[in-house]
């Protein structure tokens, strides 16, 4: 007899949502991916850069077109090579750096740019764009799960029924409040303002120039900028654009919706731009004063979660486990989470469901939990915020061991190939070292 095919229901259609459609659609399920948003992106109002590691690229690489696809990521990417620590001295206004790793393998993404190429990758009438999730309904026997979303510009209210639950639906998961009503997110003491600007127009090339004389590796480092209580940090994408992010301690801010993204006026980036000119050298001021339209991000994490898993439901990407970007983490986490669910429902069948689910969470749980708590730490020596040693690291007295700590390499499972992917890939071809 053939073996049924499983059917999924993915709840998200950013980039969590789409990496699970590729990961089920591998596994031979049939999937459904359900997102709010009209029609999918072709900006990055929220999202902005973000940098991919060698397994994020390999496992990406396996879900493109086989003939082309390390051309494809490659064209729509830049190589981040050096991975950077300096501080700057506010009133002289110069950085001496702290640490330098030139084995760094990462390479720099635009997240629209990145959400594009895994979306142009699948099939269009997989997804159901427009569509609001309202709720959902395990059957007693927990072998399938009842899913209602409401078509935005009709108002038409629809059910779809499946045999799994991908809640993909981000850090505020409405999907995990279900069944976990009393967890709170926790927030870091901070916020991030962030931007991109371009500099693809040959009227603002000296920018890029000057620039260049105070950050001579642009265009390949990952820079790590600490200051007074405050760190940035800033790379290059493709096309000439500067992505960059700087962390502000302040009271946590009152968010109105389901995004952690807040509405600034253009009184506060005044504001902003006057701030950054006292803290940090002239050159990276411009970028931030010249950048349209930045953003302001609400930073939150959360303890880790022991369950990921409910039944039929699984919790995947930022859903599973909400994380402070400082280890840049969020989207390589969400690309192995989606590969390693695939991998394992390949294995168990949907006959088998649950042991594949337990599976997943049992090899995702571990070392996401110990990221997490790593990026929460590493956010809190940038910002000079107290640790658990009652002291705030200080870079001009700081020991050889406590830089080592703002290291990238230094996350916990940095090198490792999860164990659900680790008989169909060459752990090798992976490490971060090569």
């Amino acid at each position: 007899m053939k073996e049924s095919k499983g059917r999924a229901v993915v709840v998200g259609g950013s980039i969590a949502g789409v990496c699970s459609a590729h990961a089920l659609l591998s596994a031979g399920w049939e999937v459904m991916v359900l997102e709010k948003t009209t029609a999918p992106p072709t900006g990055s109002p929220t999202g902005a850069g973000l940098g991919l590691d060698p397994l994020a690229r390999r496992i990406i690489n396996s879900w493109l077109p086989q003939q082309q696809s390390d051309n494809l990521l490659n064209n729509h990417t830049l190589p981040l090579t050096i991975d950077q620590n300096q501080a700057t001295d506010v009133e002289k206004k110069i950085s001496r750096v702290l640490t330098r790793d030139e084995s760094f393998n990462f390479r720099a993404a635009y997240w629209s740019d990145l959400h594009g190429l895994l979306y142009k990758a699948l099939p269009r009438d997989i997804f159901l764009w427009g569509h609001l999730f309202l709720s959902f309904h395990v059957s007693d026997d927990k072998k399938s799960v009842k899913v209602q979303c409401k078509h935005l510009q009709t108002g038409k209210m629809i059910e779809i029924v499946g045999d799994l639950l991908v809640a993909a639906d981000g850090c505020m998961s409405s999907i995990r409040q279900t069944f976990l009503p009393d967890l709170k997110l926790r927030y870091s003491g901070y916020c991030a303002w962030r931007g991109v600007l371009d500099l693809s127009d040959d009227e603002k090339s000296e920018i890029l120039v000057d620039l260049k004389k105070v950050y001579p590796d642009l265009g390949k480092c990952l820079y790590f900028d600490l200051g007074n209580g405050t760190h940035s940090v800033f790379y290059e994408l493709l096309n000439k654009r500067i992505n960059w992010i700087w962390y502000v301690n302040q009271p946590e801010p009152q968010l109105k919706g389901n995004s952690v993204t807040m509405k600034v006026s253009n009184n506060m980036i005044k504001k902003m731009q006057d701030e950054a000119q006292k803290v940090w050298v002239p050159e990276l001021t411009r970028i931030i004063k010249e950048t349209k339209q930045p953003f302001l991000n609400v930073i939150y994490d959360c303890n880790p979660l022991k369950q990921i898993v409910w039944g039929p439901v699984v919790l995947i990407g930022d859903a599973a486990h909400p994380t402070t970007p400082h280890g840049l983490r969020s989207t390589n986490m969400s690309i192995l989470d989606a590969s390693v669910l695939g991998q394992c429902l390949m294995k168990s069948g949907v006959e088998n469901l649950v042991a594949g689910l337990r599976e997943y969470q049992s090899i995702r749980v571990p070392v996401t939990s110990k990221q997490v708590l790593h990026s929460r730490r590493l956010g809190r020596i940038k910002q000079g915020l107290v640790l658990d040693n009652g002291k705030a690291f200080d870079p001009k007295n700081a020991t050889l061991e406590e830089l080592g700590v703002l290291q990238q390499k230094n996350m916990p499972g940095f090198d490792d190939v999860p164990l659900g992917l680790s008989t169909t890939i060459d752990a090798s071809k992976y490490s971060s070292k090569l």
